[in-house]
């Protein structure tokens, strides 16, 4: 089950605020531990975990409903995918602390693209069915359809981290991979590296990867630059481990339809386009450099 977040803009004061209203239905907060990574006494680990019991849960009043029921969506409104899956939160935690390793923290992100690359292909996947023989009898079977691989689009770099597993989870992809710098200064991005192709194939999906949608440049970028390839925004789809107000507030106006599915979205940004809390610079803690 995926938390499904309906995003309005309101703007209380002269600097505009995105509100996004969610609920994640069933949550409880847990820890998992990974006993290859993560043993009990690793300094990963924070000193105190609390539990909260079921009398203490805060439910927040929110429309959501199943991904899997057939329910109108709103073509003038982006969605917003918030799983509250236990490894989701496990996988953004091991990601947030300070103290974890470089070949940890990008093991992380390979796990943390897996869950989420899972959550948006659920209802999205194109399909074939027929019969085939089984060692016991005929059984009508489901495959997806090869003919219609779908395209992942990593951002380089952080977004090899979190696409690494996109092949094991989608079993036709191309991958296509776009480089995007940020100007320090401006918080502008330019390309530098594009390897889409001259134009998309009718009905064709795409996966754009990027882990942090802060300000928003990056990400409006690269789904401008697949848009003019012939994707519709509803063809679209955003996975990233942590998203900012800012950046959504951009992509819900520029591009209604779309989809982004998200492990965890902070509060702000600050003044060198850096999510707080975040997670830091995710390509430098992912390769080490």
């Amino acid at each position: 089950m995926a938390c499904r977040a309906y995003f309005s803009v309101r703007c209380p004061s002269d600097t505009p605020r995105f509100m996004p209203e969610f609920q994640l239905q069933n949550y409880r907060p847990s820890l998992l531990l990974h006993k290859h990574l993560l043993p009990c006494s690793s300094p990963l680990l924070p000193h105190k975990i609390s539990c909260l019991s079921s009398r203490r849960r805060t439910c927040v009043p929110v429309r959501s409903h199943r991904v899997t029921e057939d329910k109108p969506v709103s073509e003038d409104r982006m969605l917003v995918f918030v799983p509250p899956h236990p490894l989701i939160k496990h996988w953004v935690s091991v990601l947030r602390n300070e103290q974890t390793p470089c070949p940890i923290f990008r093991n992380a992100m390979a796990e943390l693209g897996r869950l989420l690359i899972y959550e948006a292909s659920r209802d999205w996947l194109p399909t074939v069915t027929g019969d085939i023989q089984s060692p016991m009898g005929v059984a009508s079977v489901e495959f997806i359809d090869p003919r219609e691989p779908i395209a992942v689009v990593p951002i380089l770099r952080a977004g090899l981290a979190l696409a690494e597993n996109a092949s094991s989870i989608l079993p036709a992809t191309r991958t296509y991979h776009l480089g995007l710098s940020r100007d320090e200064e401006t918080l502008q991005p330019s390309v530098y590296l594009n390897k889409l192709p001259d134009k998309f194939l009718e009905e064709s999906r795409v996966i754009l990867v990027d882990p942090m949608l802060a300000t928003g440049g990056t990400i409006v970028a690269a789904v401008d630059l697949v848009k003019e390839r012939g994707v519709d925004n509803k063809q679209i789809r955003v996975i990233s481990a942590v998203a900012a107000p800012p950046a959504l507030q951009k992509l819900s106006e520029k591009f209604p339809g779309l989809q982004v599915y998200t492990g965890i979205i902070d509060p702000s940004v600050n003044d060198k386009g850096f999510i707080i809390p975040g997670l830091g610079d995710a390509g430098d803690r992912s390769f080490g450099t």
